[in-house]
């Protein structure tokens, strides 16, 4: 796999040691458990994924914002997500929220192709530059909401992010009895949820209570109000 390295890590921080951290006291304690996804996140720099000015917070157990209201999901919710998609090399998947490209590179060492969108420019251009050589990955700067008919059908949706409703537009995309994980909000509280889609439509049932960056562009429609 080719990302992109660079000679901006924070300094005087050990980034390697800060991963496997990550990966011992975040990920392995808390239900990620496919080995391909915590090797994945154990290689994969989180750092050069979001902006410098961000990268000495890369491995903490929070939300880190990339500016313009938009933050990187936090590494469990991310790690959970994969996991529960039950990921196969065969795959084809769609992600919504693509952000610097780090939920791509780490989809990328595990399916066969990746296509991700993301409707911030800043946020895709970071994503090109740290994505630079790698041919799994087809990266869509547009609306999230709109995702990417041309390369349907896929085989799996990663909402790497928490959303009202799913759109018909992105479930549209998605073969019969394709696995879906996103985050969902529900009353202001956000919960990781795993479904396939059916012969009418799709289902999901939450299975944690994770907090989960929103993403823009999911809102429920509100009813008319007096």
């Amino acid at each position: 796999m080719m990302i992109a390295t660079s000679t901006a890590s924070p300094a005087g921080i050990d980034t390697q040691a800060m991963r496997m951290a990550m990966v011992s006291s975040q990920l392995r304690t808390n239900a990620v458990d496919d080995n391909r996804v915590v090797e994945a996140m154990g290689t994969v720099p989180r750092e050069l994924f979001m902006p410098e000015a961000a990268r000495f917070a890369a491995y903490r157990d929070v939300a880190i914002p990339l500016g313009g209201g938009r933050s990187m999901n936090m590494p469990l919710a991310t790690g959970r997500l994969l996991t529960v998609a039950e990921l196969q090399a065969t795959d084809r998947v769609l992600l919504i929220g693509a952000a610097g490209g780090y939920s791509a590179a780490l989809l990328a060492q595990m399916v066969a192709e990746v296509v991700g969108v993301e409707e911030s420019a800043s946020l895709a251009g970071l994503a090109r530059t740290a994505l630079a050589g790698q041919g799994k990955i087809t990266l869509i700067e547009g609306p999230l909401a709109a995702g990417y008919p041309d390369r349907a059908p896929y085989d799996v949706l990663i909402v790497d992010g928490a959303v009202e409703v799913l759109p018909e537009s992105l479930v549209a995309q998605l073969k019969p009895g394709a696995r879906i994980a996103a985050g969902l909000v529900d009353r202001g509280v956000t919960r990781l949820a795993f479904g396939r889609t059916t012969g009418s439509g799709y289902a999901v049932q939450p299975f944690a209570d994770i907090e989960c960056v929103v993403l823009p562009g999911f809102s429920r429609p509100r009813g008319f109000q007096f």
